[in-house]
């Protein structure tokens, strides 16, 4: 052991010496990088992120005088386990992610390992080019993992893979040697050459000819009639034969516009069958998914099982008359063409998000990848099908295919039990067979995402041992130590080691949230992250939220995968040892915002707000907390002792005098640099009653309760009244709370992670409204994150008490209230331009369809933005947390305001969201609540 760590300290000491990148061997740094997106899990003894080639020749010396191994990592989305090692991994996303030149005359780019594709295809746009290949990962994952994997993606049957799209590569191999492998043997390295040459007859029969053969080696590429290709056998090495420091790689041109048949199938099965005969069109893609792994049919036409056929022109017309034709040339259920681009991107957004959705069967079990992308031939795909839907019932197994039908390659989770003796043998018996089926319709055992460990123990079944050898011999041509990504696809480490389950608890592990949809078990929430990185998007799309701080920082311990396999390392104990207690954890949580986007947004419904409050609150047990968790955790209490004394004006006094403010801001935890919000003279229950009228209530008029929310009861009472003014114009009986017990969400007590102090608050609001919860009331909830903590946390703190769930099930957002309970209501005209945020909750939690169409009724034109505004609650107010709050803020919703029409309405509905507005843009932001009482007013006037 001393001799280890000896050696493990005389290479971390070299790379620190040579290195100008970072180069890190803390736990953080390693529990990162122990997983990709696949089943296996290995832990590297550290991480260099190189600044440029000559910080990766300057690694590889290193530790190949040390005997390290490397592996080369882009976005981590292998679903092989290829971007996992024990030794030095190679973390190109910091810092060589650049897209050094692009030509369109000659069509080219030149680009660095860690350029995420999704840049590259901006870049490309406005000459009216693109890269061909688009991985359904296209917006995290980069070109050096692409090239690594010989990647594909939907467009394939147009564009083919990534190795068709390279010109030439910069290479430096395992010996330090500089290498520019392109056509007519450029680039190879010593004894390459005459190896192939040794080989003819074999390369020229040993491979089966299908457009998605990804598995082995590409040695036939290096056959004279196929150019002497270097660069092209280089593609699907899977970082064992060199490490890519720079790409010359072709774009293509992109068609002027595209349109989309939406093909309806009985089952896959049928649309299997379907889709070879669609090539003769021509078409840009041929997609095929069945239902199970939709979440809605509703925009699909009628049917089972789909294919998405993409097809271009030259104009819009063009390109619909090509669907057209295609969608007579099928036999169909039903139908859909669609030319409007943002249709067609909701449209692909399902497809894409299959990759995530089929973690889960329809029951919520869980699924894994490991055969995740067999190709055959195309002709062959539906009798493959079928045989394959045999062997899943004989092993008593679920899944359900998807994925590019039109080139045979078929993306399948399947429901294997990873976690017991019996259930990995099973997955072995099950993968054994699989591969002779597979080989048996002349396929490939990987049609898209390589070998790696999952399926290259199984290359001898597919190519014999004889070919096997082969492959052994060029890798020992590149890589004679073999220093570079050891295990893969030669002298591979059998299929059912190394698994990333086997380090998990057995027991369940005591835990205060109910986790309803993980069967209370912990571990398998923190389960659900797989690693397809959809947090990693560098750029928010749309209304998405998720993940605003990796965005920020771009550091993956600050995105929700980071942060899952934190808590995954911190469950199995071997690199994060104190558990609840890690200061690692705690560190990385430190800047979620807990802002729920990526309950909704994460494919596989990672809820990380939940996670963090579960984490903090053993974290702190029995020990003093940050000042901030007592400032502002327990503001509903302090803001009632300001209501009952009467001393709002006082407070507002002291805040107002700067030297006292900053004293009062650093007792309390909170950022020098925020204002203390001015807290209301009159709270907003005192204002509605000494307003309302004395009559009883009409008959026959709708009635809700209307929640005196922490935040519109102390800081934003306009609000409250203004809703009530909409409300009753509306035709609604608007009551209060009966008075008595204060009624609370427990919202901040859960954010800060002070859980018992929550499920207490909350167990008190339950007894203040047992009368009311009887009689299935309907109350209005303001304040979105109020709504929310009453919609999801309230139930999942309380699992056990029946009232949670009725108050829950009770909760209406305001216009929510307006839509179901005054359908026939007309709200008064505005007729001006909206701009503004769409509340992270509401968009994570509740949903803002009602909302977009009482925007729409009223005349509010224009989207609201998406992401998180970066107040997020207390986040924004906590020392440290400023900067990151700000970046959050300029990243959607300060642009949106800035650049809306001089008469736009800005809309917040969310305190967080009105706050940052007016101190970072000296804006105000109104609730919907307020702009329509407005209108009402000036309709009466």
């Amino acid at each position: 052991m001393a001799d280890l760590q000896a050696e493990l300290a005389g290479v971390r000491a070299e790379l620190r010496g040579t290195v100008r990148g970072e180069v890190g061997f803390d736990v953080t740094s390693r529990a990162l990088m122990t997983m990709d997106a696949s089943n296996y899990r290995r832990v590297p003894l550290g991480v260099v992120a190189p600044r440029d080639a000559d910080d990766v020749a300057a690694t590889l010396a290193a530790c190949r005088a040390h005997g390290v191994p490397v592996v080369a990592r882009g976005g981590g989305t292998s679903i092989a386990g290829q971007a996992t090692g024990t030794g030095v991994v190679l973390d190109f996303t910091r810092h060589m992610d650049g897209l050094v030149s692009l030509d369109p005359e000659s069509r080219t780019a030149v680009v660095q390992p860690g350029l995420i594709l999704d840049r590259l295809q901006r870049a490309a746009a406005p000459h009216g080019l693109r890269f061909g290949p688009d991985p359904s990962t296209h917006s995290r994952c980069t070109l050096g993992g692409m090239i690594g994997n010989n990647s594909c993606g939907s467009h394939s049957v147009a564009w083919g893979t990534t190795a068709d799209s390279v010109s030439e590569l910069s290479v430096i191999s395992a010996r330090g040697d500089r290498l520019r492998p392109g056509r007519d043997w450029a680039g190879a390295p010593e004894g390459l050459r005459p190896l192939v040459e040794g080989e003819l007859a074999r390369l020229r029969t040993g491979f089966p000819d299908l457009p998605r053969r990804i598995s082995g080696y590409a040695l036939d590429a290096l056959l004279p009639e196929n150019g002497a290709d270097v660069a092209r056998s280089f593609c699907g090495s899977e970082g064992t034969l060199g490490i890519v420091t720079e790409a010359v790689v072709r774009l293509v041109e992109a068609p002027r516009a595209r349109a989309l048949a939406v093909l309806g199938y009985a089952d896959e099965s049928a649309a299997a069958e379907a889709a070879a005969g669609l090539l003769a069109h021509g078409p840009l893609t041929v997609e095929g998914m069945a239902a199970d792994l939709v979440r809605s049919t509703a925009d699909l036409p009628r049917g089972g099982a789909w294919l998405f056929v993409e097809t271009g022109g030259d104009t819009a017309a063009e390109a619909r008359t090509r669907a057209e034709t295609i969608v007579r040339a099928a036999d169909v259920l039903d139908s859909l063409v669609v030319t409007d681009p943002s249709g067609q991107r909701a449209l692909w957004r399902i497809r894409e998000d299959a990759s995530g959705t089929a973690t889960r069967m329809p029951d919520g079990s869980e699924a894994w990848p490991g055969w995740e992308d067999c190709a055959v031939p195309p002709a062959q795909l539906g009798a493959y099908l079928r045989d394959f839907r045999g062997l899943l019932t004989a092993h008593g197994l679920r899944g359900t295919p998807y994925g590019h039908f039109g080139d045979g390659c078929i993306h399948v989770r399947i429901d294997f039990d990873l976690l017991t003796e019996a259930g990995i043998a099973r997955f072995r018996g099950f993968s054994e067979e699989l591969a002779e089926l597979v080989t048996a319709h002349g396929g490939s055992l990987s049609g898209e995402h390589g070998d790696g460990q999952a399926r290259a123990e199984l290359l001898p079944r597919m190519y014999g041992a004889e070919m096997v050898t082969l492959f052994e011999r060029a890798k020992g041509v590149w890589d004679p130590d073999d220093l570079l990504n050891p295990g893969m696809l030669v002298r591979p480490a059998p299929l059912d080691t190394n698994l990333r389950f086997s380090v998990l608890p057995r027991e369940p592990v005591d835990v205060v949230f109910g986790y309803p949809a993980d069967g209370g078990d912990f571990s398998a929430a923190v389960r659900r992250c797989v690693g397809v990185a959809k947090c990693r998007t560098p750029e928010a799309a749309g209304a998405s939220v998720m993940c605003p701080s990796f965005r920020a920082t771009g550091e993956e311990e600050h995105s929700t995968r980071g942060r899952a396999r934190l808590l995954h390392e911190m469950l199995a104990g071997e690199l994060v040892t104190d558990g609840w207690r890690s200061t690692e954890v705690r560190d990385a949580l430190d800047l979620c915002l807990s802002c729920k986007g990526c309950r909704t947004d994460c494919p596989v419904g990672v809820d990380m707000a939940t996670y963090k409050a579960e984490f903090l609150h053993h974290h702190y047990e029995g020990r003093r907390r940050p000042a901030a968790h007592y400032a502002m955790g327990w503001l509903p209490r302090w803001l009632r002792l300001v209501a009952r004394t009467r001393t709002a004006w006082l407070v507002n006094s002291l805040a107002s005098v700067r030297p006292l403010a900053a004293v009062a801001k650093r007792l309390g935890g909170i950022a020098a640099e925020r204002e203390i919000p001015r807290v209301a003279g009159t709270t907003f229950t005192r204002a509605w009653r000494r307003g309302m009228p004395t009559g009883e209530e009409t008959p026959g008029r709708g009635r809700v309760f209307l929640w005196p929310d922490t935040f519109t009861e102390h800081l934003s009472p306009t609000v409250g009244l203004a809703a009530v003014r909409v409300l009753e114009a509306a035709g609604l009986d608007v009551l209060p709370i009966p008075p008595g017990k204060p009624v609370c969400c427990g919202l901040t007590y859960v954010s800060t992670g002070q859980l018992d102090r929550a499920r207490a608050v909350m167990r008190g609001t339950l007894d203040a409204m047992s009368g009311l919860l009887e009689g299935a009331p309907h109350v209005v909830v303001l304040e979105p994150s109020c709504a929310a903590a009453l919609r999801t946390d309230l139930p999942e703190l309380l699992p056990d008490d029946p009232r949670a769930a009725r108050l829950s099930a009770a909760v209406l957002t305001f216009a929510e209230a307006l839509e179901r309970l005054a359908p026939d209501w007309t709200p008064p005209r505005i007729d001006r331009p909206a701009a503004g945020q769409t509340h992270c909750h509401q968009h994570a939690v509740l949903g803002d369809t009602p909302d977009r169409r009482l925007r729409e009724a009223a005349g509010l034109t224009g989207e609201l933005s998406g992401g998180c505004c970066g107040v997020a609650g207390n986040f924004g107010f906590e020392q440290g947390h400023y900067e990151v709050s700000a970046t959050c803020a300029e990243e959607q919703l300060l642009p949106s305001v800035r650049q809306a029409p001089e008469d736009a309405v800005i809309l917040a509905d969310g305190f967080s969201c009105r706050t940052q507005l007016e101190q970072l843009a000296g804006v105000r932001g109104r609730h919907l609540a307020e702009v329509l009482a407005e209108a009402l007013e000036g309709e009466g006037k």
